[in-house]
């Protein structure tokens, strides 16, 4: 690797390259789809979901199983 390349990042017991994304996978639940991870010269980010706030009493996760939706 060349010293002036963009670094890496490791998260876990894998490595990614800079500007990759990825969704964490954190044991023993798995991976975490709500969850988005990016590798940014050699420093990780990382960020849920957002979802828009709820407008009715009961609402379902069917079409997005991290934003939950009115039925």
């Amino acid at each position: 690797m060349q010293a002036d390349a963009p670094r890496g990042c490791r998260f876990g017991r894998r490595w990614y390259l800079n500007n990759e994304s990825w969704h964490p996978s954190v044991p023993p639940f798995g991976e975490m789809k709500c969850i988005l991870c990016w590798c940014v010269s050699g420093e990780t980010h990382c960020q849920r979901q957002e979802c828009p706030p709820s407008a009715c009493a009961s609402p379902a996760s069917r079409d997005n199983p991290c934003c939950a939706k009115c039925r």
